[in-house]
């Protein structure tokens, strides 16, 4: 870990390629590792550092609600992704450092997104909002992208388990966090594919033409169904379904090569919203992203996965 961040992080703590001003929250996920090895290793640089994001943080453009921007690029937008990017931060900096104020953020962000893209018949959420409603892509009465696309409800999963990790039992936020994961699981189910185990790119289209078994969605959910169900938010039954998910990864995105290498098939390489260069929010636009082997989105959740589930 210290080899990796110190080839972003200088003498001064001066973050490689980093922007304040593009308020990005795709910049803030990697300060969980600046808080580990701060604790550490003592070097004052990684403080410096994780300083830098928390400035960002506490000045990130956001919407009259309080929702984040996802970037300063995307205006009024609060896409799931972010919620990941941003929230386990917040909740382990607020539990290192001593200051609560950050898990009621934390709260804040988890329900404030659910809030405008939960679908109420099937308790599923869109992938993005816009609370300016001036995408294309968002629609005229709820500003909601118009797909379910698995990875976003995939961060989105971990951020909750992922963020409870440091939530004291009598926070206010807790219950409600857990509420949102408890309902957001049931939904999950009702679109899990029944003879793989596992889920779709786009959920709710199984077997339309185009869409296919995507791998980095179907490792986050049963991450998140085994953390959830191991520390007690989720019903037991929860791990049997992230074992049963997890034998049905094996058997269809894992490759073990003549040599033993061993690799992760069918992982979307990258899908998004907005931006300079327009992207339509389709069903045809997520379907024809890039695909392939040993994306990291897809290897990290397979070994949290992995690990959650002592496999």
């Amino acid at each position: 870990m210290k080899e990796y961040m110190d080839f972003f992080i200088n003498k001064e703590g001066e973050i490689f390629n980093y922007n304040y001003c593009d308020f990005n929250l795709d910049k803030i996920n990697p300060g969980n590792n600046l808080i580990i090895l701060y604790h550490r290793t003592g070097e004052e640089k990684y403080k410096k550092a994780m300083d830098q994001l928390v400035a960002q943080l506490k000045n990130q453009k956001h919407n009259p609600d309080g929702g984040f921007w996802h970037k300063a690029i995307y205006p009024h937008q609060m896409w799931l992704d972010g919620v990941y990017m941003s929230s386990p931060f917040m909740a382990r900096y607020a539990h290192e450092f001593k200051e609560p104020a950050w898990l009621d953020e934390v709260v804040r962000q988890i329900t404030l997104i659910e809030k405008h893209t939960r679908d109420p018949e099937s308790g599923l959420l869109y992938h993005a909002y816009d609370a300016s409603r001036g995408m294309k892509w968002s629609d005229d009465k709820t500003g909601c992208s118009p797909h379910f696309w698995g990875r976003a409800m995939g961060w989105y999963m971990m951020a909750m388990v992922d963020a409870l990790d440091f939530f004291p039992a009598d926070h206010s936020g807790r219950e409600k966090i857990i509420s949102i994961l408890q309902r957001t699981s049931e939904a999950l189910l009702k679109v899990r594919d029944r003879d793989s185990g596992l889920w779709y790119q786009v959920l709710d289209m199984g077997g339309k033409e185009g869409n296919y078994l995507e791998a980095s969605a179907s490792c986050m959910f049963t991450y998140a169904f085994a953390k959830g169900a191991n520390k007690g938010y989720l019903d037991e039954d929860f791990l049997k379904i992230a074992q049963t998910s997890f034998d049905a990864i094996l058997e269809e995105f894992i490759i073990v090569e003549d040599k033993g290498l061993v690799s992760i098939d069918h992982g979307c390489f990258a899908a998004g919203l907005g931006g300079l260069e327009y992207r339509s929010a389709s069903y045809e636009y997520y379907v024809n992203e890039r695909k392939g082997r040993n994306d990291s989105k897809s290897v990290g959740p397979f070994i949290l996965a992995a690990r959650e589930l002592n496999r």
